[in-house]
Parts: C-alpha cells; sequence; structure tokens
C-alpha cells in the first residue's frame, strides 16, 4: 500500500513501497501450503476443520492486502459476523420450539422466516455500535464471518465435535467455533502463504 508523507513545502509526497521479487514462486508456495492445511482437516477425526472455510479465508487475506496488518481487520470482524449468526440460528432453534405446529409449506418454515428475517434487521441495525469499520474495509471478512458460520451449521461440518446427543439449541455454538477456528486457520495459511515465498526487495534501477 502505498503511503503519503508531507513534503516541506507542505506538498503531499507520494512514496510508493519498494519492488519485491519472489524467491520461490507463487504456484509452488500455495502448493506447499495447501499440503500444510490436509492434516487439520483429514487427521483431527470429529474434531477436523471445515478447509473450504479456511480456504476462502486465506483467500480473503490476499484481497485485503497479503500483510500482516490485514489479521487485525480479518479475525475481529470475523468472529463479529459469527456471533450475530449465532445469536440468529439459536433463536431460530428456540422458535422452532415454540412454534412447533406452524408451517406454511415446509416444517418450521414460519420460525425461520421470523428468526432470520427479525434477527437480521436487529444484527446489521446493531453494528453501528461495533468499533470496527464493518460497513467500509472490514465489510469482506464480516460478512465472511456470516456466511461462512451459516454453511457449517446448515452442513453439519462441524457437528461430530459436539458431544453425543448434544441438545440442539446448541448446536449452532458448536457451527460457530468451527467457523472461528477455520477463521484463524484461514489467516495462518495465508500469512503461511506470503512467509515462503521469500520477498527480498528489488534494488531500484540508478539514475545516470
Amino acid at each position: 500500500m502505498a503511503v503519503t508523507s508531507r513534503a516541506g513545502d507542505g506538498a503531499a509526497a507520494h512514496v510508493e513501497p519498494p519492488a519485491m521479487r519472489d524467491r520461490v514462486p507463487m504456484w509452488l508456495a500455495v502448493a506447499i501450503t495447501v499440503a500444510v492445511s490436509l492434516p487439520f482437516g483429514l487427521w483431527l477425526g470429529d474434531y477436523a476443520l471445515p478447509l473450504w472455510a479456511a480456504f476462502i479465508v486465506w483467500a480473503e487475506y490476499f484481497v485485503l492486502g497479503a500483510r500482516p496488518g490485514a489479521l487485525r481487520l480479518i479475525i475481529p470482524a470475523f468472529f463479529v459476523g459469527v456471533l450475530g449468526a449465532l445469536g440468529i440460528t439459536t433463536a431460530n432453534v428456540i422458535l422452532e420450539r415454540l412454534l412447533v405446529d406452524a408451517s406454511l409449506l415446509a416444517e418450521n418454515d414460519i420460525a425461520a422466516f421470523l428468526a432470520f428475517f427479525l434477527g437480521f434487521c436487529v444484527f446489521l441495525y446493531a453494528i453501528r455500535w461495533v468499533p470496527l469499520p464493518l460497513s467500509t474495509s472490514a465489510t469482506l471478512p464480516f460478512f465472511n464471518g456470516v456466511s461462512l458460520m451459516l454453511g457449517i451449521y446448515f452442513t453439519d461440518a462441524f457437528l461430530a465435535a459436539a458431544p453425543v446427543g448434544v441438545d440442539a439449541v446448541l448446536e449452532p455454538l458448536v457451527a460457530a467455533i468451527g467457523a472461528m477456528l477455520a477463521c484463524l486457520l484461514g489467516c495462518f495459511l495465508g500469512w503461511f502463504n506470503v512467509l515462503i515465498l521469500f520477498r527480498t526487495p528489488v534494488a531500484a534501477p540508478q539514475r545516470a
């Protein structure tokens, strides 16, 4: 990212970051990073993480500049999105129990309409008081937190990690934990991917 500094006469001086050269090609660094991620999805048994969610966050790291500073934006914004989705899905489960016989075309559809419509209205209105730029620079990780939490919940992608016979009202919490862990893994993968490029500055050509 370019930076701007003030020159002595008050004019803004535009300073570009130095050009970088990768000692390891990107295709190889990506392949190594994918291999590093596989044990988290293959070797952990019931606690295996949904790698597809981690890969989305990995890509997000590059979209937001592929610098460690991006993690200070991604992680808190993503977690806020996860927590909002957690509250809404938990409300949906509770409403299903309260409105057990209420339906239009599918079982529990009225509970779903109420929980998701009213829940998102309240949640998205309330984020204005969250001290994060959720409507500007942090929009992508924020909405990824919402969407990936919902994706993990509705596909039961992390449900095996829950104790046997867990109450349905706690299943959204299990999905939220899975989404947060996937976020942290994705952040690590993005950071690691850039790290193993072994980037070095390219010397600027000297002027005659």
